[in-house]
């Protein structure tokens, strides 16, 4: 197996003036309290915030107004994983751990190693050892310390949890204590779109893959509007690769559980591998947001991905990744269906190319 994630290897800059913070945030003679300052400081400055641009050119080809696509790839890393691994560097931080460990394809491991880097902390990336991804080499430019180990992504991160709590390290993985904290950071993006929009779009479509940035999304909609702070919940939309995501296959079958896939018959390629799994960690949570918010879930073919990554870069000018356009294709394929009516809707588009 050749395994890539398609995310291109990049510098992954980030400003002097992080750069510098970074520099008090790793000052041991300094105070907790002074250095987390710091660190809030970077993520400020570096994280979140991401861009929502109304696609006109793509309303007029596929006949649907107000379209805003919320473009992740600003992040630091390129891609939505920078807010949790910040996210989780600062609560490392705070609890006085020097070490986070996690399991990764490839995006999460350079997101969590850049903000260990700048948090002073050591950094244990744990890969499957059939995966391979040019982001290894963006990893350990990083600091990081990459370990390979046998068995599926599933059982990866199983291992390098048991790891973490053995040798008391700050344990970074999907699905396990830290999913609050994960939840919560992908709530901003919900909290951006509503700042910049006014008010709650009809609906939002994002892809998915574990479920916690779908969750979280969905979360931060319905805190929202619990404060008064919008005049709906979005209805979520869910896609991933047509067959190989427990979320979109539970709710397709009516299922009141994120049941798991036979992972004999999950096969990898470079379009589909940031979406495809047989257990989704956070699937029960994000089959919630599509059933509580009256939503729907799509399959999506690698064909239809690698198409909409060319037209996007044709037409819209964003270098996007094609596993990062299942949200995209899957509102156009339900506008097609059902023919909204015209509102304002919002595709996450969470990775560069």
């Amino acid at each position: 197996m050749n395994l890539k994630d398609g995310v291109k290897t990049a510098e992954n800059k980030i400003s002097s003036e992080a750069e510098k913070l970074s520099e008090l945030v790793k000052d041991t003679s300094k105070t907790l309290t002074d250095r987390l300052e710091s660190f809030e400081d970077i993520i400020s400055l570096e994280v979140g915030d991401t861009a929502l641009t109304r696609a006109k050119t793509l309303e007029r080809d596929f006949d649907i107004r107000q379209v805003y696509i919320k473009y992740e790839g600003d992040n630091p890393t390129g891609t939505q994983k920078d807010r949790i691994a910040f996210a989780q560097v600062y609560d490392a931080l705070r609890r006085d751990f020097d070490t986070i460990a996690l399991a990764t394809c490839g995006n999460y491991g350079v997101a969590v190693a850049l903000a260990a880097k700048l948090g002073g902390l050591h950094c244990h990336i744990y890969i499957p050892e059939s995966y391979h991804t040019d982001r290894i080499v963006e990893m350990e430019k990083l600091g990081a310390t990459i370990f390979r180990i046998k068995g599926s992504y599933e059982d990866v991160v199983t291992k390098s949890s048991k790891l973490a709590s053995q040798n008391d390290w700050y344990d970074a993985n999907p699905g396990g204590a830290n999913t609050p904290l994960q939840i919560q950071a992908y709530s901003q993006i919900a909290v951006e779109i509503v700042e910049d929009l006014g008010d709650a779009p009809k609906y939002c479509a994002a892809p998915v893959s574990n479920g916690t940035l779908f969750a979280g999304i969905y979360r931060g909609f319905v805190s929202l509007y619990k404060r008064g702070k919008t005049s709906r919940i979005p209805k979520m939309i869910a896609a991933s690769s047509t067959g190989k995501n427990p979320i979109i296959q539970s709710f397709k079958e009516g299922l009141d559980h994120c049941r798991d896939l036979n992972p004999d018959k999950i096969k990898e390629t470079k379009y589909n591998e940031p979406l495809i799994n047989w257990h989704s960690f956070d699937g029960e949570e994000a089959l919630y947001a599509i059933q509580q918010s009256y939503g729907d879930a799509y399959n999506i073919s690698d064909a239809k991905m690698k198409e909409m990554t060319s037209y996007l870069l044709k037409k819209e000018g964003m270098r996007i990744l094609p596993a990062s356009t299942a949200g995209l294709i899957a509102l156009l394929e339900l506008d097609e269906k059902n023919n909204l009516e015209p509102d304002r809707f919002v595709a996450v588009l969470t990775a560069k190319y």
